[in-house]
């Protein structure tokens, strides 16, 4: 893979790592929250989704709406799951649980709807990410306020919701060849559109919930975008198999994250846990 390209998934981890860490800082509405990160990263991308457009490098038609559509159904189902998974459970148990079960997940899904037959090295990979995720959580079944088990299924629920997206977005970008930019703009444009029926029904605690979780949000609206174009652009110009494990190398970081914000205990065992997820992943993606 190109140095460049390699700068520009790093990047992205680190994006990543960044918004799904302040994220957990929100106090307010939850569906409140996601719509204006939604609704403010969408006017932050419309100028730069415009631009395909006016050099006539992306045409505006069916396929881009349709394609937008399905995916701002799915990215809207990971981010009210994913945010009410952190308001409920500790960041270091589901960041790395859901972004180890998604590669898992999408791994069997072209099993059983593609008909690929995964390599033996693919397979222990997945028994690999599965292990991590042991180590990740500790001890599911012990008692107290944490509730282990219940982050673990949680973050199992949001790594599903990325295997959907991931599988579909990967679609469109390579195979359908739609701009990233473009793309993912009009996907955060019908995600506002989607939310904000929801959010005039609460519109009493709209200006609290913004000034309450403003920083959270504006952050959350240029890095979730931001990492997500860089790896949109990556697969453009490099495999997927190489893009996917080096762009999880933010479990990593978000782990340690996680102990030094919110002091969540067991530093060493989630990091170790969460690089034998990365290693797992990187299996899966040989």
């Amino acid at each position: 893979m190109p140095l460049g390209t390699t700068v520009l998934v790093l990047i992205a981890a680190a994006a990543h790592a960044i918004w799904n860490t302040v994220s957990k800082f929100k106090r307010g509405d939850t569906v409140l929250f996601v719509w204006a990160y939604t609704c403010a990263a969408a006017l932050l991308c419309v100028p730069l989704g415009v631009v395909p457009v006016a050099t006539g490098a992306q045409p505006v038609g069916r396929r881009l709406a349709v394609a937008s559509a399905v995916s701002a159904a799915l990215h809207l189902v990971y981010s009210l799951t994913l945010q009410t998974g952190y308001d409920r459970f500790e960041l270091g148990v589901v960041y790395p649980v859901a972004r180890g079960t998604g590669p898992v997940l999408t791994m069997a899904a072209a099993i059983v709807l593609l008909g690929e037959r995964p390599t033996r090295v693919a397979v222990l990979g997945a028994a690999v990410v599965v292990a991590g995720i042991v180590v990740v959580a500790g001890n599911p079944l012990r008692g107290g306020g944490r509730r282990p088990l219940r982050g673990v299924l949680w973050g199992a629920a949001t790594g599903a919701t990325i295997a959907a997206y991931t599988l579909w977005d990967g679609y469109a970008v390579s195979t359908a060849g739609l701009s990233p930019v473009t793309y993912f703009t009009g996907t955060f444009l019908l995600q506002g559109l989607v939310l904000t029926p929801r959010a005039l029904r609460r519109r009493g605690r709209v200006r609290g919930a913004l000034r309450t979780d403003a920083a959270p949000i504006l952050t959350v609206a240029v890095f979730s975008p931001l990492a997500y174009i860089l790896v949109l652009t990556a697969m453009r110009t490099a495999p997927v198999a190489l893009v996917a494990p080096l762009r999880e190398s933010s479990i990593v970081l978000g782990s340690l994250l996680a102990w030094r914000l919110f002091h969540e205990t067991h530093l060493a065992r989630r990091v170790v846990g969460a690089v034998i997820v990365l290693v797992g992943i990187a299996a899966i993606s040989w």
